[in-house]
């Protein structure tokens, strides 16, 4: 019927305003995270210098990953410093800086967890950054949506949410499932942060060895030979895809996450994953949203 079509129209061109209407509302209630005027680099443009954020880890990172917000809050100034290059310089903004692939991405995970160190220090005191919370017309998000999505902060002259620089430039741009364990997101769950920059010429050694570091550690795989399970951190479950997609990539036929994980725990682990746990049950330990601070006690394995 004419009016039936008409009237099908009619709702699909107001549910799309309303989305388009949706969005532009959620993307006008971010706060932005600026720069520090006073810090902003002077021309010539310049890479971020990597000295400072050195700086940062080795000061305020501990042996086990964790950050004294406490003295980084008081002390920030060689941080804020950092922040505000990779505010100013980018591989999207200068790319003449960043003439290789290891180059932007060695860039890009670096600014993201500098950016992140910077949105809690800014925050601190707190316990988790699902503290802030989404604002209370959009209560059905995840308490993380509040730092994650709803903060933006500047990187080559451009606003991203962490959420987007995650997902919509560092994987999409990228697809190396290993930078999963090279992001920290600020919590006990999160891989731990290493205390030293991602640089071009070391990268694919630093990936290798965090994601190695990762699946050694009980709390994100674990094996019950008892009740037939193997755990797995809740990472391997959000981006499923990703691991799977690399090993496909490499000719593996039926790829799985018990494989994914097989390449890169230690060898007697991998030997258990590809033998008698191969048709165990795989269940995801729920993630740990406690801040990374310092003297933060990690679960030893998987309950």
């Amino acid at each position: 019927m004419p009016f039936a079509r008409s009237f099908k129209r009619t709702a699909l061109v107001l549910v799309a305003l309303a989305g388009v209407s949706g969005a532009l509302v959620l993307a006008s209630c971010k706060t932005l995270v600026a720069p520090l005027a006073e810090l902003a680099p002077t021309p010539p443009p310049v890479a971020p210098d990597l000295e400072l954020y050195a700086r940062v880890l080795e000061r305020f990172v501990d042996a086990e990953g964790n950050v004294d917000y406490a003295r980084l809050k008081v002390d920030a100034t060689d941080l804020e410093r950092f922040y505000a290059q990779i505010a100013a310089v980018g591989p999207d903004s200068h790319a003449e800086l960043f003439p290789e692939r290891h180059d932007r991405l060695a860039n890009w995970i670096n600014a993201y967890n500098a950016a992140t160190l910077v949105s809690v220090a800014r925050l601190y005191p707190l316990e988790s950054v699902a503290d802030l919370g989404p604002p209370w017309y959009v209560f059905f998000l995840r308490d993380t949506a509040g730092f994650f999505y709803f903060r933006q902060q500047v990187f080559g002259g451009e606003r991203y949410d962490l959420y987007t620089l995650e997902n919509e430039v560092i994987r999409e741009r990228f697809g190396d499932a290993r930078i999963h364990f090279a992001l920290n997101c600020a919590s006990a769950g999160c891989p731990r942060l290493p205390r030293e920059p991602f640089t071009a010429a070391r990268l694919d050694e630093q990936l290798e060895r965090e994601t190695r570091r990762f699946f050694a550690e009980p709390r994100n795989l674990s094996i019950d030979h008892e009740g037939r399970t193997v755990s797995l951190s809740q990472i391997l479950e959000w981006y499923a895809q990703d691991y799977l997609d690399d090993l496909a990539e490499q000719g593996v036929e039926a790829p799985t996450l018990l494989e994914y994980a097989a390449r890169f725990a230690p060898d007697e682990l991998a030997a258990q994953l590809r033998g008698p746990a191969a048709d165990y049950e795989l269940r995801f330990v729920p993630y740990d949203w406690r801040l990374n601070d310092i003297g933060l006690q990690r679960a030893s394995q998987a309950p």
